[in-house]
């Protein structure tokens, strides 16, 4: 079988740092090459990858600045659907806009739907439903608007996380600096529970950083910026819980699963995909508002550190993303 996966070109596949889309990317391609698939990453030049590489693009139009970033799409999304006919398969990471495509090749595509920018996208794949076929990343982020083929979870690769069993007396916030992510409810989490909080995470929104963020920083609160995958490791398994206080319906989270990796508890807000992700009382806690959360830090040494990891690792690995995949390919190619 010969497998084509299109990552988006914002930034490096893997990032460097950030770049969910990217990652998820990555790890489906790295663990189907460890399954015997012929596989060909479409993403920037810089990508690195252990199956084959095709790309126009040389750099990530978040990472340099000067570039168009539509015609970057352009230039990359055409190059893959003018190749389309070298595969058995194309897996889309990149959103709605390849589907623009598939009723004019013959390789049957399956795009993973990494959630919804906004219900105004909805109309273009309901457009090209009976030329391509939807993966949702959780059952909570299925617009049931459109048909689905499966439910894949996204998967990470156990090896790059550390189990830590004795944390060190500190919260983490790990995620984007933005109203969504709940950084603000994060700090008065843990400012009520008398615990050092770190902060890591891009700034994605500036005005909720300088109003919501830099005033509370201090000893106690401190704000790290973007950590890359040797620190992420560290920060996630050091912690005694990671705080995800989100205020949307959130389709998946990466970092409450890479938390759960290193056996450290999670402290999230009951929305979206939460519920499919966090056994509550077995590998961390759901939560409603900032008053349970607090109460939840004065419980979370009843969590067992290894719960979360053996729970991790049964739902959330890389060799389990690639396994589901892999049968959603032979579904399709068995129609």
């Amino acid at each position: 079988m010969r497998v084509a996966v299109l990552a988006p070109v914002a930034w490096r596949t893997p990032p460097r740092h950030y770049g969910p889309w990217e990652q998820v990317a990555s790890n489906v391609v790295e663990g189907l090459v460890e399954l015997g698939i012929d596989v060909t990453l479409f993403a920037t030049a810089d990508s690195v990858t252990s199956g084959k590489l095709n790309a126009v693009v040389a750099k990530g139009y978040e990472e340099d600045r000067e570039q168009d970033a539509k015609v970057l799409e352009c230039l990359h999304i055409s190059n893959l659907m003018e190749k389309a006919a070298e595969f058995d398969m194309i897996h889309n990471h990149f959103d709605f806009l390849p589907l623009t495509y598939s009723g004019l090749i013959r390789t049957p595509m399956v795009t993973t739907i990494h959630g919804f920018s906004s219900e105004r996208i909805i109309p273009v794949y309901q457009k090209y439903a009976a030329s391509s076929h939807y993966v949702s990343i959780s059952h909570a982020d299925r617009s049931p608007l459109l048909p689905y083929i499966a439910t894949v979870f996204n998967g990470l690769r156990v090896s790059d996380f550390s189990f830590t069993a004795q944390p060190e007396d500190y919260l983490l916030f790990f995620g984007r600096i933005h109203p969504d992510k709940g950084t603000s409810e994060a700090i008065e989490i843990a400012r009520r529970s008398n615990k050092r909080l770190f902060i890591a995470g891009i700034i994605q929104d500036q005005e909720c950083f300088q109003e919501k963020v830099q005033p509370f920083l201090n000893d106690d609160i401190v704000f790290l910026g973007q950590a890359g995958p040797e620190q992420r490791n560290q920060l996630l398994g050091n912690a005694l819980a990671l705080l995800h206080p989100i205020r949307f319906n959130e389709p998946f989270g990466l970092s409450v699963a890479e938390a759960m990796l290193c056996g450290t508890p999670v402290i999230a807000f009951n929305k979206g995909a939460m519920p499919e992700l966090i056994q509550s009382g077995y590998t961390g806690f759901l939560v409603d508002t900032v008053n349970q959360a607090v109460e939840a830090v004065g419980h979370i040494a009843q969590i067992h550190r290894s719960n979360c990891r053996e729970w991790a690792i049964s739902n959330f690995s890389q060799q389990k993303m690639a396994n589901d995949y892999l049968s959603v390919y032979r579904q399709i190619l068995n129609r």
